[in-house]
């Protein structure tokens, strides 16, 4: 452990971890969803008991404008990233079509990329074309583990309406959500071609983080345009993102009970990374420029071992250093950039827990020194979009998910009026 902590076996009450706090439904009345996102927030301002298991659940028996009633659980990241908590989730559930059934889990092995015949038949071809590509990864690695450690100990991101030089990690956090279509998602993705690339492993597969990408770099774009209002934002502004990248050698979720196995390859736990990606600012007047914007800058970026790097990098330095020196790099890093961002893949069909329909699931997190954290939550047919804000810095949150809203609706309509739809 760190710091000479260990984890060890313990009897867990429930009745210590599950809070159902007494509610006056006729004062509340019709601000359900104020009321719950006000309960939300002050838990952000309480800190978990060390002294037993780091985890709780409480139970809002309160109508908002998505549910019947909402239940907030909260866990201790130490505990496991989202995919491992979302497999746990996943597993104590079952399908609304089916209460006996078992959520179908769509867990992907990630694939490499394909090779031109010609290169396939051709030795020497196939050998200059290793080398090239071994050269190109060494100094796209070289230069973006140089960036990092720039990040952390001078290159700051450009105060804007979306960042404070301020620390915000202590401060409060209120959450939203929007939901959109997931389908919506699937048909930029088909007709722009697009295909992520996992740098961590040098591998390809196409998912929707492309467009995901593309519909904040619009949002974020829009949202900086209208908060500056008739001034436009200042020349070699700089905005970057941590973009959350799972390690694991599956995507999407695993069997809960493949996970907790010892010989599992997709073992449960913290086996999350992430890059730094550098966002445009610039109003475009065709909502496609910034999904081919966002494939170039990945493409730029896709032969690289950062991820993996960080990930070592920041065990060994918690292992050797101790807890403290870690936290403080990590602290370097968040708040020397804008935001955040995350895509976890949740059940492919609506599910229940104990009979209770689920509405919607919206993960997030809070303790960062970035004023916005972006979490994007797959469930069923839907996207849910989440995020995080420090009200003192962002007092509009709305209004950017109106613009992420909005610019998944442009990108759409244009791919529509272009016939590629």
């Amino acid at each position: 452990g760190y710091d000479g902590r260990k984890w060890i076996k313990t009897k867990v009450n429930i009745e210590d971890h599950v809070v159902v706090p007494n509610v006056d439904l006729d004062k509340i009345g019709q601000n359900g969803d104020e009321y719950v996102g006000d309960y939300i927030s002050r838990l952000t301002m309480i800190t978990l008991d060390k002294s037993t298991p780091l985890w709780d659940i409480h139970i809002l028996n309160v109508k908002t404008s998505d549910a019947e009633a909402v239940t907030v659980i909260r866990t201790h990241h130490s505990l496991g990233d989202a995919t491992s908590l979302m497999s746990l989730l996943v597993a104590s559930t079952r399908k609304t079509s089916d209460p006996k059934a078992f959520p179908t889990i769509p867990a992907l092995k990630r694939r490499g990329t394909t090779s031109f015949s010609l290169i396939k038949k051709n030795w020497f071809m196939k050998f200059i074309f290793t080398m090239c590509n071994a050269l190109i990864l060494i100094w796209n690695t070289v230069i973006d583990v140089l960036l990092v450690w720039a990040t952390i100990l001078f290159l700051k991101d450009t105060e804007t309406p979306l960042h404070s030089r301020k620390d915000t990690g202590s401060n409060l956090r209120r959450f939203y959500h929007r939901t959109v279509s997931l389908d919506d998602i699937r048909l930029i993705k088909k007709a722009m071609n697009m295909v992520w690339y996992d740098s961590s492993c040098a591998k390809c597969c196409k998912t929707i983080n492309d467009v995901l990408l593309g519909v904040t770099q619009a949002s974020v774009s829009r949202y900086m345009n209208c908060r500056y209002g008739n001034r436009k934002p200042e020349d070699g502004i700089r905005i970057r993102s941590g973009v959350a990248i799972n390690l694991r050698s599956e995507v999407g979720l695993q069997p809960l009970a493949d996970m907790m196995s010892k010989g599992s390859k997709c073992r449960w736990g913290n086996y999350v990374s992430l890059f730094l990606f550098p966002f445009s600012t610039g109003l475009e007047t065709d909502p496609l420029v910034y999904l081919s914007k966002t494939k170039s800058t990945m493409d730029g970026m896709k032969n690289s071992l950062l991820p993996t790097i960080i990930f070592w990098s920041i065990k060994s330095i918690f292992n050797i250093l101790g807890a403290k020196i870690g936290a403080v790099i990590l602290k370097r890093t968040a708040s020397n950039t804008t935001l955040c961002l995350s895509n976890v893949t949740g059940p492919i069909e609506e599910v229940s827990f104990k009979g209770h329909p689920i509405a919607y699931i919206a993960l997030s997190t809070y303790g960062h020194s970035q004023a916005l954290l972006i979490h994007f939550t797959s469930y069923a047919k839907d996207m849910l979009i989440s995020i995080a804000i420090d009200p003192m810095v962002i007092p509009d949150p709305q209004e950017l998910l109106d613009e992420m809203e909005d610019s998944l609706k442009a990108m759409k309509a244009t791919l529509f009026e272009r016939g590629l739809l």
